[in-house]
């Protein structure tokens, strides 16, 4: 499991993914939020704005990450 550590109160779903290496640009990510291939705590998100907190785990591309602060 990878951990992205964040500096703000939160991040969004889209930034994280980007952050993690897992998509390579902001549009990959929209696509790809919006097609359901990304979960947060285990259910599907499709936002790509959704806002992440610490202790929130994503699952994208066969691939876990942990925000932390």
């Amino acid at each position: 499991m990878k951990e992205i550590e964040i500096k703000t109160e939160t991040i969004r779903l889209g930034q994280l993914l980007k952050a993690a290496g897992l998509v390579g640009t902001g549009g990959e990510a929209k696509w790809r939020i919006r097609e359901g291939e990304a979960k947060v705590n285990g259910e599907v998100e499709v936002r790509r704005g959704r806002q992440l907190r610490p202790g929130d785990l994503v699952e994208f591309a066969g691939k876990m990450v942990k925000v932390t602060v």
